[in-house]
Formats: structure tokens, C-alpha cells, sequence
């Protein structure tokens, strides 16, 4: 009965033992869990203060550093909880107001590598400004403070393509004509003026770039005015599908 009494007792101070390491274990990974959380907030949970001390070269350098970690595949891995969204939810300070086409193929948070809260993103076919969009960049920057703008055109764009052929159909006729004056800005090119033709394709849409900025600066006071005090800085960029990579188009 002795013997049985003991072995009893050696077995209930196991469980014991083994539930308090287990425990333990838990208790410790749960505290790495809530440290990591913690770490990833700090690191990818833009704040006003984080924006404020930004500079707008620090952001575009930023941003094409994005650029070639997508490119290598060596992306940020970002966490979506609900823990992160609701972190979100107390205001936004985005880096950067990004203005892209409208295309499927290029998704601009990916491209720049960048996370929930980090930019704004407006688009439309072709690239263009608008009242519309010029609203939008002015609350981006002068309202929200995002230190740059960066107007981005890609490879193989339809709508640069449908301005070339004069397409005519619907709402997409008077569309086109936003990107026009960049057909017109491309007649020095020497070699086949068509859609068929990727060479001047890439033209047109490089100088369909240079024309929304040149929009820009010229229907924004706001902007222009933030510009100059050097508080934004507005670049052009075209994105080839191929490769993922950007060039600035100056």
C-alpha cells in the first residue's frame, strides 16, 4: 500500500511539474508574441511624429529602396491582424501620394513595398490630373502631410496606346484627351508613330509623365507653393511590367 501510495504521489507531482512548464512555456511565448507585436507597430505603423521627421528625399529614397526589394523578392513580411488594422484606425500620416494608371499590373503598394497606412494612392487611366485628383494630392499633402508626389506611367498602357489611335468610343473619347497634348509633345520621334510601335509608346507615355507634373505645378498653388518651400518634392516614374523596375523620367 506504501509502495502504491508513493507512486501515486510521484505521478501527481509529474503532472504538476510538467502543467507549470508548460505554462511557463506559454506564458514566455505568449511575452515574445506581444514584444514582436509591439516591434512591428514601432517599425510599420506610420505616426505623426514618424512623418514629421521624415524629409521628402528620405521618403523618395525610401521608396525606391521598396522598389528593389520587390524586385530581389526580398519584401517586407507585413502583419494584417486585426491587432494592426485597429492600430490604423487612430489617423493616417502617409509617406507619399502615389498617382497611377489605372492598370491591373501594376499594384503600387506592392511595387514600392509599402504597408497599410503608408500612401495614398489615386488613379486613373492614363496618369492624368483632374479637379478631381488635384483635390486629392492637396489634401494628401497640405492636410495629411505626405512628403512627396510621385506621378507614375508604365509599360504597354492602354490608355497612352487608345490616345495615339485617337480611339473614340463613350466616356473614353473625352478621357483620352487628357493624354493628347503628350502625343503632340512626341512628334519629334523618328521611327513608326503608332500604338504598334513599344518605342514610342514608352515616348509617349514618359512625356504623358512630364505633362502631369507641368499640370501639376501649374493648376496647384498649393503644391507648387509646398514645392518650392521645399516641403514636398514631385518626381515622375515608369514602371516596366517586365522587369518590376522603375526609371525616373525627368
Amino acid at each position: 500500500m506504501k509502495k502504491l501510495l508513493k507512486a501515486m504521489v510521484l505521478v501527481i507531482t509529474m503532472h504538476v511539474f510538467i502543467g507549470c512548464t508548460s505554462n511557463t512555456k506559454q506564458a514566455a511565448s505568449l511575452k515574445d508574441s506581444e514584444s514582436q507585436m509591439k516591434s512591428y507597430k514601432e517599425n510599420h505603423i506610420m505616426t505623426k511624429a514618424k512623418q514629421d521627421s521624415l524629409t521628402p528625399d528620405q521618403v523618395l529614397k525610401e521608396f525606391i529602396e521598396g522598389n528593389e526589394r520587390f524586385n530581389s523578392g526580398n519584401v517586407t513580411q507585413r502583419e494584417h491582424s486585426e491587432e494592426i488594422r485597429k492600430a490604423a484606425t487612430g489617423g493616417q500620416f502617409p509617406k507619399a501620394m502615389v498617382l497611377s494608371c489605372l492598370d491591373s499590373r501594376v499594384p503600387v503598394e506592392d511595387v514600392f513595398d509599402q504597408g497599410i497606412g503608408d500612401v495614398f494612392v489615386g488613379r486613373v487611366a492614363g496618369n492624368f490630373v483632374n479637379t478631381d485628383l488635384l483635390g486629392s494630392m492637396e489634401f494628401a499633402c497640405k492636410v495629411a502631410g505626405a512628403k512627396l508626389i510621385i506621378v507614375m506611367g508604365h509599360q504597354h498602357c492602354g490608355a497612352v496606346k487608345g490616345a495615339i489611335d485617337d480611339v473614340h468610343l463613350g466616356n473614353i473619347t473625352s478621357m483620352l484627351a487628357n493624354i493628347k497634348p503628350a502625343v503632340a509633345m512626341s512628334s519629334n520621334f523618328e521611327g513608326e508613330k503608332s500604338s504598334k510601335n513599344e518605342a514610342f509608346v514608352k515616348l509617349v507615355a514618359e512625356n504623358n509623365i512630364r505633362n502631369t507634373i507641368n499640370q501639376i505645378r501649374a493648376k496647384s498653388e498649393i503644391l507648387k507653393e509646398m514645392e518650392s518651400k521645399g516641403e514636398i518634392k514631385i518626381v515622375g516614374a515608369f514602371y516596366t511590367l517586365r522587369t518590376g523596375k522603375l526609371a525616373f523620367v525627368e
